[in-house]
Formats: structure tokens, sequence, C-alpha cells
């Protein structure tokens, strides 16, 4: 009856057929949305770089007019500098969007060096093309809202004051207004159509200028990425075995003699002793707070969270405070660090205090902190009698791969008598 009534099978009125298109067009249409975002998001980051690019190119012809008359010479190794600086901030800008662009294993040696004129030659072709395609790309979003949005707040302004975005005509009639709305439409479709082709576009003189020059025998960075991976994981599981180890020796064993206590605790209950009961009870309370210090031990020795609450140089401040050596902390590292860089660098530091206070026999010790060229250093040295062994026991070589996972290195020169350096240095990033 129900059918007759109203035409014949709900499949007539789209209820099954058009349900599995329409999640099909909210898919797509989500997939566009985050493709455009991405997209703008990338866009938007070019700007930074391009205007670095566009003042590096001004310096570089700067100093090339200045050696006309010899003194441009004298600044070429600090203008170099600043290049490769440019270049590797944009090359961790194009890996946050996609593949990796390898950078020098070592640092380019003068103007000779093929990396460096890929870098000159990438200046002025990001600095014009990638700043302004990023400068585009980031007004879309507002060209767009402004003029879709218009016919709403048209009707309030005064007379003479309405136009498109980018119109040099004034809108004194809603046909205008409906035009300048259609402009919008016009805004949104570059969106969606245009930006995820315009930031390729941005990144390609990056992809092809920074990466390394065709024929560069690559084999020993990939043996090296290769190695620092296998030490990651085999350090990952360490890791995981010690968490497991402390967890079942320490807080299982406790939480166990909690559930002991209280048992012994509800028999003396039974028996109507209630003194008997109190002191189980006091002991399984004991008990319960021990295994809560250990459970946080295991805590913090995942990731501290006092990087968090307090951010590095005050996670490092504690432990300089509570090491038994006298420890003297300078930090000098501006903004902040990827989290697992600092907690890297925290558990640096925490380890080799641990090795200054345990085997070093020192009287007193510093710890530097410098963020310089996006890399972080991180420098302990102490007065002790020196003659430090990595393969003694000492815990480095936990502490090296931890580190060679972040793509850092470790250095230590521990002559006999001292003084022990230990330098460490991480890339950090933006």
């Amino acid at each position: 009856m129900a059918g007759h009534l109203f035409g014949g099978t709900p499949a007539l009125y789209g209820f099954c057929v058009d349900h599995p298109r329409q999640a099909r067009l909210r898919e797509e249409l989500a997939q566009a949305r985050a493709r455009a975002v991405s997209a703008i998001a990338q866009l938007a980051g070019g700007i930074g770089t391009g205007s670095l690019a566009l003042l590096a190119s001004f310096v570089v012809l700067l100093t090339g007019l200045l050696c006309v008359v010899g003194i441009g010479f004298l600044l070429i190794p600090a203008v170099l500098r600043f290049v490769h600086w440019v270049a590797a901030r944009e090359r961790l800008r194009l890996g946050r969007w996609g593949a990796p662009v390898l950078g020098p294993v070592q640092t380019p040696d003068g103007l000779a060096d093929p990396t460096t004129r890929r870098e000159l030659a990438w200046l002025p072709v990001h600095g014009l093309s990638g700043l302004f395609l990023g400068i585009f790309g980031a007004f879309l979003p507002l060209l767009a809202v402004r003029d879709l949005s218009f016919p709403l707040w048209y009707p309030f302004l005064p007379d003479g004051w309405g136009s498109a975005s980018i119109g040099f005509w004034t809108v004194d009639t809603w046909l205008g207004a409906f035009v300048v709305f259609l402009m919008g439409l016009g805004w949104t479709a570059m969106i969606f159509g245009l930006t995820t082709g315009m930031a390729r576009l941005q990144a390609a003189p990056g992809r092809s200028l920074l990466a390394p020059p065709p024929g560069t025998d690559l084999s020993g960075r990939i043996a090296e990425l290769t190695s620092t991976r296998a030490a990651a994981l085999d350090a990952h599981a360490t890791e995981l075995r010690r968490i497991e180890r402390s967890l079942h020796d320490g807080t299982q064993n406790r939480v166990v003699a909690v559930t002991m206590l209280l048992g012994t605790a509800r028999r003396a209950l039974a028996r109507q002793d209630p003194v008997a009961a109190d002191l189980v009870i006091a002991q399984a309370q004991d008990a319960a707070e021990a295994a809560l210090r250990e459970l946080r031990e295991v805590v913090r020795s995942i990731l501290p969270p006092v990087i968090e609450d307090r951010g590095l140089e005050g996670a490092l401040s504690g432990l300089a405070a509570n090491c038994p050596v006298p420890t003297v902390l300078d930090v000098s590292v501006p903004g902040r660090c990827a989290a697992s860089v600092e907690a890297t660098a925290y558990f640096v530091v925490a380890e080799g205090l641990t090795n200054v206070a345990k085997h070093s026999g020192a009287d007193h010790a510093t710890v530097r902190l410098r963020r310089r060229d996006e890399r972080l250093t991180v420098e302990i040295e102490d007065d002790g009698h020196g003659g430090a062994d990595e393969g003694g026991g000492s815990g480095l070589v936990g502490l090296r791969r931890r580190v060679e996972a972040h793509d850092g290195s470790v250095t230590m020169s521990s002559p006999a008598g001292g003084p022990t350096i230990l330098k460490v240095e991480l890339p950090c990033g933006s």
C-alpha cells in the first residue's frame, strides 16, 4: 500500500541509488579541500624563503659590485654562509611538503663548488617567482571570501565605496554586486583548480637546483642513513626492553605486594583484629606509593614532561641543580626545537652529567647549548681526570645511537688528566 501511495519503491526517490554517490561526492570534496589547504599553506611558507632568497640575491649582487673595488672579496665567506643558510631553510621547507631534498654532506667550499653555483642560480628564481606565487596563493582565500560575501554588506556601504577586490570601477547597482559575487566564485575555482599546480611550480626550482648535482655519488650518504636507521631501530627496541623490564621487575612486583597486603588486611579484619589490619594497610599504602614513584620515573624516562612544562632550559636547570658535581648551565637557544630533538638533548645532558658524577672525579662541570645554522649544539665539559672510554660501559654507545638516529653527530675529547668534553650536534630545523 505504501509503495502505491508514494508512487513506487524508495529507490525511485534516490534513497538507495543516490546515497553512495553522495558519499563519494562528499569524500571527493573533502579531498579537494584538503589538497587546496595544503597547497595554500605550502605557498604561504614559500613567502619566507622567497623573501630571504630575494634579499640574498641583492646581497650577492652588491658584493659582486664591491669586488670591483676590492672590498667585496672580504665579504665573500660571510655572504656564502648566508646563501647556504637560506638554501638549507628551503630544503627543510620542501622536505615538510614532499620528498626530502638532500643537502651537501659537507659545507660547500667556495665559489668553485657546484653546490654553491647551483644555490646562487636558485636565489633570483625563487626570490622572484617563489615570492610572487606565495603572496598570490596566500591572498586567494581572502579575495574569495571578500567577493563572495560582498552582496551581504554592499547595502551598508556609503555611496561610491563599493568595488570588487581588484576592480577599478565603482559598484552602485545590484547587478554590479552580483558580478563581484561571480568574481568570488572565480577566486574559489582558482583555489581548488590552480593552487596545487602553483605549489609544484614554486617548489620546482628548489627541487631541481638545491638537490645534489647530477652524477653525484650518494652511496656513502645512503650507507650512512641506512646505518643510522638500523641503529635507531635497535635503540628503540632496547628502550622498549628497558621499559618492560622496569615495569615488570619494579612496578609490577610492588603492585603484587599491595594486593597481597590488602588480602592480609582483609583477613585480619575478618578475625576482628583492627590493630594488625591497620599495620598491614599502612604497609600496603607505602608499597603503593613506592609503585607510583617508580611508575613516574618510567614515564619521565620516556619523555620528560618537564620539557613541555618549563621548556628545554628549565628542564636542564633541574638536571644541573640535582647533579652532585657543581654544574654551570649556559643556554642560548632562541625559540623551540622539535619535541624529539629537545628530548634527545635532555637525555644527552642527563647521561653526560651522570657520567661526570660517577666516573670523572671532577670538581666542576659546564653544560653549554647553542643553536646556529639550524643545528643544536650540546657541549658538556668537566675538569676531571679524563680517560673516558666509549666502550667502557659509560652509556655513550646508546647515546651515540640515539643522536645518530636524528642524523646528528657525537664527538668526545678526554685525554688523560682531563678535561673531558662531550660535544653533540643535532639538526633542529626551523
